[in-house]
């Protein structure tokens, strides 16, 4: 697939075929991946990739710490501000609403909004579950090379006929994660990661994001 190709189709899916993805594809991608920018050459990334019974034990612990009350908020991680401005949060409730239509769930569907969300928690039915961390005594620079390697995960499974979908939505519950893992505790988590082959005909699938119109976020300066 051509790069210009697979950046223009490259979206989050959220529902996968449970079809398997080879091992040897799957490092294949991350291969190239290792290829991704970083200051310096750091490579500051770490990457943990699950399926089978170590993702489904993933999953039920996650959902058992939501049904118990015991998530954090991504702000407890600084991760997200505790409040967002007026033009970021438009946005993300554009996205969200957008979805939740095609679900043909509504505003006031509070319990239909909290079970697509815990969609997240399945992997999205994806049967490849994959996590990124850096090292915790690192700072925003590093930060900002792991990105440019998640980027590349996802535009270099669109040349395997693969599909993503990156998930801060595991932020808050990542305790199961660390565990499960064997993720040392001097390891932070940056996101996680359904990838698989998509679902054809699923609804959800259909969605594609508004972005703005590059004269609202580009500015040009010594141009004619």
């Amino acid at each position: 697939m051509d790069v210009l190709d697979a950046i223009k189709s490259r979206k989050s899916i959220r529902a996968f075929k449970p079809d398997p993805v080879p091992r040897e594809t799957l490092a294949e991608i991350l291969a190239i991946s290792q290829r991704a920018p970083s200051g310096t050459n750091t490579q500051p990334w770490h990457t943990w990739i699950c399926t089978g019974e170590v993702k489904d034990a993933i999953t039920r612990d996650v959902l058992t710490m939501l049904e118990r009350g015991e998530s954090k908020a991504y702000h407890d991680y600084d991760y997200y501000p505790a409040r967002w401005n007026d033009v970021h949060n438009a946005r993300r409730r554009a996205v969200g609403y957008s979805l939740y239509a095609l679900l043909g769930i509504t505003k006031e569907d509070r319990e239909g909004r909290n079970r697509q969300g815990a969609r997240n928690f399945a992997f999205f039915d994806a049967p490849v579950g994959l996590f990124v961390t850096v090292d915790k005594y690192l700072a925003r620079g590093n930060w900002a090379d792991t990105g440019m390697y998640i980027q590349t995960i996802m535009l270099a499974a669109k040349g395997f006929g693969l599909d993503t979908c990156p998930q801060a939505a595991w932020i808050p519950v990542q305790d199961p994660i660390f565990h499960h893992l064997g993720i040392p505790d001097d390891q932070e988590l940056v996101t996680g990661m359904s990838l698989g082959y998509r679902a054809p005909d699923a609804i959800e699938n259909t969605l594609v994001s508004e972005r703005e119109e590059i004269e609202n976020v580009v500015n040009w300066r010594g141009f004619d």
